[in-house]
């Protein structure tokens, strides 16, 4: 009977990378890669994981990885399949965490053991589809010090997600661009947990995650510096149960408000884009005539007198389009140009009316506020509006119309 390898024995003590040459035992056997896969409850999952993901390894960096199963002591015993397939697969080691739970954690402590230059993290449940890593390892030997598997880039989406699952995604992006956009918003996927980072840009950071995601204390709490985003297509899972609860995105928002109260980001400062605010600003001017000239047209009587809803509701759509065009010509033509087609450029076109309806409702709250709390006068009251909302329906654009992110895509 042949016995199957050790375990690797968990770390414990403080969440905190050590460099590669921390200790000379590391120095002789590092290697370029570490790919950790945490699992619980994976059984079904396990060995199609490991045969695809060693296929794909063995070819792109033959005896320069190692694929690192971290256990949460599953109940179906999923470590302990991985730990009998560990004598087929010498790149394979398993590690069984038996004191403490938490897929971020786990990654954690996988790298923690892990001897590569590069540490990478995907899902055990096949819904990663692990053909991306090689796109993701080419990003980084061309100098990315953070590789992203990303949703919402070209070449990116879902396969299968219902509206309710899309719009808490989405909506979790947008409240993360308000709480804590110097981080956030250097991704376009900050809830991707598919991803590899060079060990120096996180190496004696010390880590403090909540919830089930981990890129934003990467990003928040490394010194990462060029970021480069992959897209790719989340697959709906084929073994076993999916673990996305409403408990995920509270966790988001918890970690946000975590990462923001400590004031622990990154050093890189995002710069405010003054040229193209004005450029917005000036769009956005145009766009008053266009309402007032349309609102006049169709509901004066001595024009069309139609209803001053109906004309309102048309003169502010027609505004909208104006402003798009103009936007998406000249404000953020440089973006624009990029992203290909007449179906991303409705995409933009949809969601630049949703955030001007928002920014519309907030333009109501904060106008209600400063003229019936404050008792400020009704004109000033609604400048202050005014500059306000164009504050937020330009940061909220270039965010998510036209997304701008420290990235380089492949």
């Amino acid at each position: 009977m042949i016995v199957p390898p050790s375990l690797v024995p968990p770390p414990s003590g403080a969440l905190k990378i050590p460099h590669a040459n921390t200790t000379i035992e590391r120095q002789s056997q590092s290697i370029y890669f570490s790919l950790i896969v945490p699992t619980y409850n994976e059984a079904r999952n396990v060995e199609q994981i490991v045969r695809v993901l060693t296929g794909l390894l063995d070819h792109a960096l033959p005896n320069d990885y190692e694929l690192i199963i971290v256990d949460d002591d599953s109940p179906d015993l999923t470590w302990e399949i991985a730990q009998q397939m560990m004598v087929d697969f010498p790149n394979l080691r398993v590690m069984r965490r038996q004191a403490e739970r938490g897929l971020s954690t786990a990654v954690i402590r996988g790298w923690q053991a892990a001897r590569g230059e590069v540490l990478g993290v995907i899902d055990g449940d096949l819904q990663h589809p692990p053909e991306v890593l090689l796109k993701l390892l080419q990003a980084i030997k061309n100098g990315a010090d953070l590789a992203v598997a990303s949703r919402h880039i070209e070449g990116g989406g879902t396969s299968d997600w219902g509206f309710i699952r899309r719009f808490l995604s989405r909506g979790a992006q947008l409240l993360g661009l308000v709480i804590l956009p110097s981080v956030v918003g250097r991704v376009s996927d900050p809830m991707s947990g598919y991803f590899m980072v060079r060990r120096s840009a996180i190496a004696d950071c010390l880590m403090s995650p909540l919830g089930y995601k981990i890129l934003l204390e990467v990003i928040g709490r490394g010194q990462v510096g060029r970021v480069t985003e992959v897209g790719y297509v989340f697959q709906e899972r084929q073994e076993g149960e999916s673990k996305v609860t409403w408990r995920q995105y509270i966790e988001y928002l918890m970690h946000l408000g975590k990462l923001r109260s400590r004031g622990r980001i990154s050093r890189l400062r995002e710069k405010f884009q003054l040229g193209r605010f004005l450029r917005f600003g000036l769009v956005g001017f145009s766009g008053v005539f266009i309402d007032m000239a349309a609102f006049y047209l169709l509901s004066d009587p001595t024009m069309l007198a139609w209803n001053l809803t109906r004309s309102k509701i048309i003169a502010s759509e027609l505004a909208i389009i104006n402003n798009f065009l103009w936007n998406d010509l000249w404000t953020f033509g440089d973006i624009s140009r990029a992203q290909h087609g007449n179906r991303t450029r409705f995409k933009r076109f949809i969601k630049f009316n949703v955030i001007c309806l928002m920014g519309l409702i907030l333009n109501v709250l904060i106008l209600n506020l400063l003229f019936n709390v404050f008792g400020i006068n009704r004109y000033v009251a609604n400048l202050i509006a005014i500059v306000l909302v164009t504050f937020w329906n330009f940061w909220i654009n270039l965010k998510l119309s036209w997304r701008v992110t420290d990235v380089r895509r492949k």
